[in-house]
């Protein structure tokens, strides 16, 4: 039993979005970000129970609609005299786990070996037609999955070419994603092809949280008689969004609110004309559910707020979100460019009752064109059903409109370091009293550390070269999680070799291995069963080993001691870091970042799914002091440790970056180069790949990073060789 949807306190902008995809499902659906526990599953859910009935034609697989049946429909040609049925719409939930196959479809394996026909067993797709098609953890789905289910969703058909099986069917569903952003991100290109996004987030009024625990222990202790409170205010939110479908056909888009529309996407610059398109369609249906015959300003105003704020990302660490204050300006820049006719006042029609759906006009007020009830100004939560059965208004004024505490938030501040030499050291990489910093003199020795703690200067935006990018990865065939980085068996990939496992699925079975297993034993096994059919036993049966690509664990440790510190040439190694973060991104790895100096190492990021973390983090490193490489190796051997018990399928990738100028001894009285030297040995004896970034600069070069990469058997490069940018021009300057 679900939980009831006008039941759910607050989170108004979640609400309105997924009720204009119910009314529009060609708005594109809805991409829900927010932190754990905030009930954007429960929301989702609770939206299938109020979607109308649907007419299908029995027995078709596909949810063929009687009235206009797919003419390509798999099972038919369909046609007047089909019996007919209705039914509730599904609500179809996507495993992160799914295959390809049990997302598309494929062949029936057990008629087509029984039977001998090729027979195509639909998937998840076929069955969320005309319904809803939830994924959760959707930043967690693989990529190819991804991309299938959004090339689905955006043409309203799925296409399956595989196992001999060649098949089209219409896929028209209402496609919601939630998902965690501290879990990891999607990349910028497939937020995009979600229509609309809201950022949810638990609320901080004491009343607004003590409604929501009274509401769900009261579902807990009796969900029949929780729901059957709210039925009549969930029966209203129902015939609103049927009543809103049969109008929205009749709604008009002028070309005045269409140029509104597209001068709004044109001043906050984003790619691509999918916003307005998605817009366009979010405001007609805002105008439907509003009771409206026309789209009017408010109605654009509100699909913007939903559909802009994933668009604006310009580089994939920027945080989406729209601030009311940048699309206030960009309304207003938009207004600017339509004619001098005088706008009519929008219509205010009397909804079905304020409460039963969510606070979405764009001034705050009610659904139904009337003021907000005054008790939501304090943020309490209203009581139950009403004697009219009407849901109360249920929403508050913190955190009840989900974007507002995140949206606009952009990288975090790194303005500690600018070119006055805020980190103690002069803009020539000179010291406060004249003495140099980098330690990069004729002789290769020290002289003044920078002082200890300095700010990294603001890194600059690089590309990491092609050649450097090939170079960063695990040798040999892992078992890991997919991505993009090493070689690594996999579900899904290129076929490499056949093996005597029993298949696992269908999609696992090595066909012509199969078949050439059997062929032998056909005169024998004829002699016992029908002579007319090949047949196949269970010892013949082979499975496809498929190679693909796994994403690692990425693991930067980077020396921030006095040697790196000197203020360009720290820059350009931070700039490095960014574009190996850029490149772990892209390649969907997991990443950490382990900094030394003075006498210790620390742990700056926990190894994290969240490549953005990574470059906040970075962007707080702080400088200066002597040089513990031995700690800092040492601390990573541990991380890479404690993660190897954690997910010991993922193969990690350690990437030093230092100058190898080790000062500091694991105990007082040793050797800090000798120790170096035997932290990376056993980095090397554990099997773990090292790449060592050399960043030493100056005229003489000592080479002892390269002692340190032969030590953990791993791969040396040159700073100046990683990047396609001149950083070699930043390091020299820096010497």
């Amino acid at each position: 039993m679900r939980f009831p949807f006008s039941a759910v306190v607050g989170h108004d902008d979640l609400r309105l979005a997924l009720l204009l995809n119910a009314v529009h499902p060609g708005v594109g659906g809805v991409l829900v970000r927010g932190e754990k526990g905030t009930a954007k599953s429960t929301a989702v859910r609770a939206l299938a129970s109020l979607l109308p009935l649907l007419d299908v034609i029995e027995g078709c697989r596909f949810a063929c609609d009687p009235v206009a049946p797919d003419p390509s429909c798999p099972d038919g040609p369909h046609d007047a005299a089909s019996p007919s049925a209705t039914r509730p719409a599904r609500l179809v939930e996507l495993p992160v786990g799914a295959t390809e196959d049990r997302l598309v479809g494929a062949l029936d394996l057990e008629r087509a070996l029984a039977a001998g026909v090729r027979a195509y067993q639909p998937g998840l797709l076929a069955e969320a037609h005309r319904g809803v098609l939830y994924v959760d953890e959707v930043n967690l789905l693989h990529d190819h999955l991804v991309d299938l289910l959004l090339d689905a969703a955006a043409m309203g058909r799925a296409h399956v070419e595989r196992d001999g099986v060649s098949v089209s069917h219409a896929a028209r569903f209402l496609l919601v994603g939630t998902m965690n952003p501290e879990e990891g991100e999607l990349r910028p290109q497939l937020l995009d092809r979600f229509g609309l996004t809201v950022e949810v987030a638990a609320s901080r009024d004491v009343g607004t949280r003590a409604e929501v625990v009274r509401r769900g222990l009261a579902f807990e202790a009796d969900p029949a008689g929780f729901v059957a409170a709210w039925e009549s205010a969930d029966r209203d939110v129902a015939t609103r969004i049927a009543d809103a479908r049969a109008r929205l056909g009749a709604v008009t888009l002028s070309d005045r609110e269409l140029r509104r529309i597209a001068g709004v996407c044109a001043a906050v610059d984003v790619d691509g004309m999918r916003a307005d398109l998605v817009i366009a369609r979010a405001a007609a249906a805002h105008a439907a559910w509003r009771g409206a015959d026309a789209v009017q300003e408010q109605d654009v105003r509100v699909a913007a707020r939903l559909a802009l704020p994933h668009r604006r990302r310009r580089d994939p660490f920027d945080e989406p979100g729209i601030d009311d204050k940048t699309l206030d300006e960009a309304m207003r820049s938009a207004a600017e460019n339509l004619d001098d006719e005088p706008e009519p006042d929008p219509p205010t029609p009397d909804g079905p009752g304020s409460g039963s759906g969510p606070d979405d006009s764009a001034d705050g007020s009610a659904a139904d064109g009337s003021p907000a009830d005054d008790s939501a100004a304090d943020g309490s939560a209203a009581d139950g059903p009403g004697a009219d059965g009407s849901a109360a208004d249920e929403s508050g004024a913190e955190g009840s409109r989900q974007g507002g505490s995140r949206a606009g938030s952009s990288a975090p501040d790194r303005s500690g370091a600018d070119g006055s030499g805020a980190d103690g050291s002069g803009a020539d990489g000179s010291g406060a009293d004249g003495s140099q910093v980098d330690g990069s003199d004729a002789g290769g020795s020290r002289q003044a550390d920078d002082p200890v703690g300095a700010a990294v200067p603001a890194p600059r935006p690089l590309r990491l070269a092609s050649s450097a990018a090939r170079r960063f990865r695990v040798p040999g065939v892992g078992e890991g999680t997919p991505g993009r980085r090493s070689r690594a068996r996999t579900d899904t990939g290129r076929v490499v070799r056949s093996s005597t496992t029993v298949p696992r699925r269908a999609a696992d079975l090595h066909l012509p291995a199969t078949l050439t297993a059997a062929a032998p034993h056909q005169r024998s096994r004829a002699a016992k069963g029908a002579a007319d059919r090949f047949a196949v036993h269970a010892a013949d049966l082979r499975s496809a080993e498929r190679e693909g690509r796994e994403g690692n664990l990425v693991l930067f440790v980077v020396d921030a001691s006095g040697s790196m510190a000197a203020r360009r040439r720290m820059s350009a190694v931070s700039g490095a870091v960014l574009a190996l973060l850029r490149d772990a991104y892209r390649r969907r790895d997991k990443v950490g970042l382990v900094s030394f100096r003075g006498g210790s190492a620390e742990v700056a990021l926990p190894p994290t799914s969240s490549v953005p973390a990574a470059q906040a983090r970075l962007a707080t490193l702080r400088t200066g002091g002597r040089t513990p490489l031995a700690e800092g190796l040492l601390r990573a051997r541990r991380v890479l440790d404690a993660e190897r018990r954690r997910d010991p399928r993922r193969r990690a990738l350690l990437v030093l970056l230092t100058d190898g100028r080790a000062t500091v001894a694991v105990r007082e009285g040793g050797d800090p180069v000798a120790d170096a030297c035997r932290a990376a040995g056993l980095l090397a004896a554990d099997g773990v790949h090292t790449v060592v970034v050399d960043c030493e600069s100056g005229p003489v070069r000592l080479g002892l990073a390269g002692t340190v990469a032969g030590h953990a058997g791993g791969e040396i490069v040159r700073l100046d060789e990683l990047t396609a940018e001149s950083v070699a021009g930043v390091v020299s300057r820096a010497a």
